[in-house]
């Protein structure tokens, strides 16, 4: 079994990660939103991976790297999980001490891989993105009976993002009720039973671009 904390402020994603890594062999010790609860969460359980996003309320994660290292006692390796395509963040990241660059929207399995060969020693670089991966038979991605509207599109990412109902209402302009409307169609269209499950397979499943997942979200 392989152990990791995860930083991340995109709650949905978080959950989805939660649900699925144990699946795959891999124990989530604990999660933080930020950098600095990230940093306090290493030095408490000292895992072997860090899993770290790029972008927090309180920071850059890049800048953090140092601290991450530190509070692991050396013992931790630090994997940015990223959604841009940044090659000067990377070569940042590698120079300052982490093992992993890693693009969120690379698929389950990858990311699983991934965290594999750090942990056998290797260095990865992907930054591979949705937009230029195709989904290959082996990802065993089921097509959509009907495509998801515009809207579900909206909604869809949001949920990746890791809004609320109220937070996607006021993000779009409408009702809660039109919020709830849009999410139980796609969720019947991905064929899904929660928001979690949605998220994970958009991102397992690359649904969405890059651009269709917002950075920030308005505060209900």
């Amino acid at each position: 079994m392989v152990d990791l904390v995860l930083g991340d402020d995109h709650a949905v994603f978080v959950d989805a990660l939660v649900t699925v890594l144990p699946q795959k062999g891999i124990t989530v010790l604990n999660t933080a939103d930020s950098v600095r609860g990230t940093v306090a969460s290493i030095r408490q359980h000292r895992p072997e991976i860090c899993l770290l996003d790029r972008y927090f309320a309180d920071g850059d994660g890049l800048d953090f790297i140092g601290d991450v290292i530190a509070a692991g006692e050396t013992n931790t390796k630090v994997m940015i999980l990223t959604a841009d395509q940044d090659v000067a963040g990377m070569r940042r990241a590698l120079n300052s001490g982490a093992v992993g660059y890693v693009n969120k929207m690379c698929g389950l399995d990858s990311l699983v891989t991934a965290i594999r060969r750090v942990v056998s020693g290797e260095v990865v670089a992907d930054l591979a993105t949705a937009s230029a991966r195709r989904p290959s038979r082996s990802d065993h991605a089921r097509p959509l009976t009907t495509p998801l509207t515009g809207r579900e599109r909206e909604c869809l990412g949001l949920l990746v993002a890791g809004a609320s109902t109220s937070m996607m209402a006021k993000q779009l302009g409408v009702s809660a009720a039109t919020v709830r409307t849009h999410v139980q169609a796609l969720l019947t269209k991905l064929g899904v039973h929660s928001r979690v499950e949605a998220a994970s397979f958009a991102v397992r499943h690359c649904l969405l671009t890059d651009t269709e997942i917002p950075r920030s979200l308005a505060r209900a």
